[in-house]
């Protein structure tokens, strides 16, 4: 942990390292097609992912799902010392962004992990509903009573707005706001399908909503 540039440059070199040694392997043969140079890049974003955890843990895992609304999603486990293990997901789109800019991406995925671990026991990831009826329990009993909360309790005592909207192009949205603010734009809205993948990823969906209600107070100045 205390290397934490030197470690992430190593796992940039890494990833680096495996793109020139793809271009080097193919540069004489049959150009890749779309679906190799997917499964190149889900394989080297794998292995990175797990180089990255190990600078933290010592024990790790991973393995790829294929989401159909997400494409492929990683989800890593991690064992603590206790054989505990804890479980968290990320999306393609947002790893490939954190090891290609070098935005401390070991340290921003241990994050994660250290969180779920301050709860001892180990933390699954949740399974996904079988039927509407789990999942609109899952929604009203879990999700959107922790997104409520969360969104007040960072911005008390100002009062915010929160709750469950329809939206002509995304449909059913969580949004969450200012009703202070009076001019443009007052609210932010997270389709309720994305903030509950977040949860089954045991990753925390209020997180979404404080990012766009926070950049609504910088474009009023309210910071």
């Amino acid at each position: 942990m205390n290397n934490k540039l030197t470690s992430d440059e190593a796992t940039n070199e890494e990833i680096t390292h495996e793109a020139e040694l793809n271009e080097e392997a193919t540069g004489t043969e049959e150009p890749l097609t779309e679906e190799e140079k997917m499964a190149a890049l889900v394989n080297a974003v794998h292995h990175n992912g797990i180089v990255a955890l190990k600078m933290h843990f010592q024990e790790v895992q991973g393995q790829v799902m294929n989401l159909e609304a997400y494409g492929p999603t990683f989800v890593f486990h991690v064992m603590d010392e206790a054989k505990d293990v804890y479980s968290c997901g990320f999306f393609l789109r947002e790893l490939v962004a954190r090891f290609q800019t070098n935005n401390s991406p070991s340290v921003w995925m241990a994050s994660f992990f250290i969180d779920l671990m301050k709860v001892k026991g180990g933390k699954a990831l949740l399974p996904p509903p079988t039927s509407e009826e789990e999942a609109k329990a899952m929604i009203d009993n879990i999700l959107v009573p922790h997104c409520i909360a969360a969104v007040q309790e960072e911005f008390a005592p100002e009062q915010v707005h929160a709750g469950l909207a329809w939206n002509e192009v995304h449909g059913p949205v969580f949004e969450a706001g200012f009703p202070a603010v009076t001019e443009g734009n007052n609210v932010c809205a997270i389709p309720l399908h994305l903030l509950l993948i977040h949860l089954q990823l045991n990753r925390d969906p209020s997180e979404l909503l404080l990012q766009g209600m926070y950049n609504i107070r910088k474009e009023h100045g309210m910071e």
